[in-house]
């Protein structure tokens, strides 16, 4: 099976960059995120256009380049999670997980038995149509896959470390946005109730070996939550980086003509 650039970083002691994908789900976007040197890449269904069979296409794509896929479902449903598995996903991430009692039901969709119950169905996107030795790509399947659980309330929070504890889970990743809304200080990341959680997440994380994720907008946003702890880093969503850019080219051209008197 395709080799996980998201666990070859980890085991090289890098911290993991990635990029979110929810608005261009175009056949290019594949190499374009390449030439950006991405570990990897999350393909949006929660709040996304995406169907199933855009992100079997979007994921076939992927397979052309060296960045891990995955998918962040809609919810924690066996025919979602099982189905983007098949599709050839190297991860999932699960919004507002609250409970170890989720965190179980996930890992048992994604991880094959031992460690899980998801069903079998060999040769099909997810072995690229070849009949595998099934015992060797269970095993291989269940050692690569990344299972991402995120915090995104007050009950993730409290209990981040049953989660954390929870067997096949790689990733504790903190939904900012949401988690500040739910505790009723929406957007309000400088909080000392928020930093006190994004704290305890980590405090959690660290506690039973597992990877802290979070995805911020700036660079000084960035290091303090590097320096709170977390090491997987995903940068922007692909029309929020798109439209900061354009927005600043057209900036820069429009000062240009007023310098140049061709406005």
């Amino acid at each position: 099976m395709k080799p996980n650039r998201f666990r070859q970083a980890l085991a090289a002691g890098r911290v993991p960059v990635g990029h979110m994908v929810w608005e261009f789900g175009t056949r290019g976007m594949a190499k374009i995120l390449e030439s950006a040197d991405l570990d990897f890449v999350i393909y949006d269904m929660e709040h996304s256009g995406f169907g199933m069979e855009r992100v079997f296409d979007m994921i076939a794509y992927a397979k052309a380049c060296p960045f891990a896929p995955m998918v962040r479902v809609p919810q924690a449903q066996y025919h979602f999670l099982a189905r983007v598995m098949d599709a050839g996903a190297l991860g999932v991430m699960v919004a507002n997980v609250e409970s170890a009692e989720q965190a179980k039901m996930i890992v048992d969709a994604v991880k094959f038995a031992p460690l899980g119950n998801r069903g079998v169905g060999i040769g099909t996107a997810h072995t690229d149509f070849l009949p595998l030795p099934a015992v060797e790509y269970f095993r291989e399947s269940n050692e690569s896959t990344v299972i991402i659980c995120q915090i995104e309330s007050p009950a993730g929070v409290k209990n981040a470390e049953a989660i954390a504890a929870t067997p096949g889970v790689d990733l504790l990743w903190v939904g900012h946005f949401d988690l500040s809304q739910s505790m009723g200080i929406p957007a309000q990341f400088q909080h000392p109730d928020f930093l006190a959680a994004l704290r305890a997440v980590v405090a959690a994380g660290r506690e039973h070996g597992r990877r802290l994720g979070i995805q911020p907008g700036n660079m000084e946003q960035c290091q303090q939550w590097l320096d709170i702890g977390f090491d997987v880093i995903s940068w922007g969503a692909d029309s929020a980086v798109y439209r900061q850019a354009l927005v600043g080219a057209v900036t820069d051209l429009r000062s240009h003509l007023d310098a140049s008197g061709k406005a």
